[in-house]
């Protein structure tokens, strides 16, 4: 390895040491440095015709050019360097290399720097911008998404409550171009809102997503194998976009938005602290206020704002927005029970009576309500109320089920009393008499029917003789009908010819009927 130079000054003061009588190794002593150094300096100035004092005008340039005759290499100054935040920008288009962007800097300086010296310029230039900066991001590719840890106090013009909003904070990788705003949670609707806005503020679509692994986003972490969301999943489908999870514990996947939610919490929090706001959409445009002024700063290193760099780099480059913006829907996990519906938000909604008991998925949103198995939608409805009521499709129905789902205890009441006086009488104490009205159904109606085959009259007429024995059955009422008893009147003999007594401890023969 070759020796390295001492700096000018101290080889002036081997000169001038070497001048004064003192010896090679007191000088070596005294300068700390080595003697055959010592005796390197002095045969070099000897050969170079110098002598103890110098002359007042030679420069360390002329000195070392005099003592190291033709091995000063051509100053670096001469060969132009080249504008290295303009070839950074370059970088994050798609397909540009290092080795592309030497040969066109050697096309316009032939004389310029070969091409491992070029890309060791660069690196030691890129290694002064900020740890976000450092990893090459395409344009258009991806978008980091976080929370910043600062919230921002909104105080309820009611009650005077004062609430923490939530700071969302989204920026794309190869611009730094910046959205953030206040929700007040981070849980799944906001969280998709605020994506959904974000894309929106942006004009487009990046290739990918990258999120932290936040319950919103990720249900289950994994540094393999990480399981999205499915209402996050589901908008992802919508925009044409990949959730890319950053690895867990791994903060560097996701440096660009920690450096973005730094310079949000600096640039604008830090900006609001002292101001009070009273309702959401206050806060929020004062923060869209500060945000266009820190898109609009011209950043330091590459000499170009982040708007600049957003319109030359990212803006190209994004997907357009699809027609309509995406409907919140929400994926709840499902189990249809016996009687083949699935309860969502306090409703039940039916599906094919044949996936009775089986887990099923159920997209919610503020309208409908979509029932999937094995990614096949099976069942959609509209969204019911919450009032523990079932809405019921006939087609999911048994066969044995649907015969019997138009008919209800008021339709069972209203057919039965239009049939006649004593028909409703009969059908209101077979409903009162089981434990539960719905147990009485099916023998309220096939005596309803009865009066398909045996007419109106005659169930009227079955009926009353039924009332009049105590038959609270169908069966009973059918055997009326098929000996012809509702035609026999009652035996009538018995009757007593004079007036009964009236009196008050006596109840009569219809008191036992």
């Amino acid at each position: 390895m070759p020796r390295e130079r001492l700096p000018m000054h101290k080889i002036r003061d081997v000169l001038r040491l070497h001048a004064g009588g003192l010896s090679k190794r007191r000088i070596a002593a005294s300068l700390n440095v080595g003697r055959t150094s010592v005796g390197a300096y002095v045969n070099g100035a000897a050969r170079a015709g110098l002598n103890w004092p110098l002359p007042e005008d030679l420069s360390d340039e002329d000195l070392e050019r005099l003592l190291y005759p033709g091995s000063v290499a051509v100053s670096r100054d001469l060969r132009p360097l080249p504008n290295w935040p303009v070839l950074h920008r370059e970088l994050r288009r798609p397909g540009v290399t290092l080795s592309l962007l030497w040969e066109e800097y050697r096309a316009v300086h032939p004389t310029g720097y070969g091409y491992s010296r070029f890309c060791g310029l660069y690196r030691a230039w890129k290694g002064g911008l900020s740890p976000t900066m450092r990893q090459n991001h395409v344009a258009g590719e991806k978008m980091f998404v976080d929370y910043a840890g600062a919230t921002l106090e909104v105080i309820d013009g009611l009650t005077g409550e004062v609430q923490s909003a939530q700071i969302f904070v989204a920026t794309l990788g190869a611009s730094s171009y910046t959205y953030a705003e206040a929700t007040w949670t981070q849980t799944l609707p906001d969280w998709i809102g605020s994506h959904t806005r974000a894309f929106g503020y942006f004009g487009g679509i990046p290739r990918q997503v990258v999120p932290d692994n936040l319950k919103s986003a990720v249900v289950k972490a994994c540094l393999y194998d990480p399981e999205v969301n499915r209402t996050y999943a589901d908008m992802a489908v919508h925009y044409d976009t990949a959730i890319v999870p950053a690895r867990p514990y791994r903060p560097r996947d996701k440096a660009k938005v920690e450096v973005s939610v730094q310079v949000v919490e600096r640039w604008i929090l830090a900006r609001l602290r002292n101001r009070r706001f009273f309702s959401l959409a206050e806060a929020n445009q004062a923060i869209r206020e500060l945000l266009e002024e820190l898109n609009g700063r011209v950043t330091k290193h590459l000499g170009a704002s982040r708007r600049q760099l957003f319109e030359a780099l990212d803006g190209p480059a994004l997907k357009p927005l699809p027609a309509q913006a995406y409907e919140y829907a929400e994926w709840k996990r499902r189990r249809a029970g016996l009687d083949y519906h699935v309860e969502v938000a306090k409703h039940y909604y039916s599906v094919p009576h044949a996936l009775a008991k089986q887990k099923l998925w159920a997209r919610i949103t503020d309208r409908t309500i979509e029932v999937f198995s094995k990614d096949r939608r099976v069942a959609a409805h509209m969204r019911g109320p919450s009032n523990r009521r079932h809405t019921t499709v006939d087609e999911h129905m048994p066969s044995a089920h649907r015969r019997y789902a138009n008919w209800t205890l008021e339709r069972i009441h209203r057919d039965a009393t239009a049939n006649g006086p004593n028909t409703g009488i009969l059908i209101d104490l077979i409903l009162r008499n089981r434990p539960h009205p719905e147990q009485g159904f099916r023998s309220c109606i096939g005596i309803l029917r009865l009066a398909r085959s045996h007419g109106e009259e005659r169930l009227e007429a079955a009926c009353e003789r039924a009332l009049e024995i105590g038959a609270l059955s169908y069966s009973s009422l059918a055997s009326i009908l098929k000996n012809n008893l509702d035609h026999r009147k009652p035996d009538k003999s018995s009757e007593p010819t004079t007036p009964a007594i009236k009196h008050g401890n006596i109840r009569g023969p219809q008191y036992f009927q």
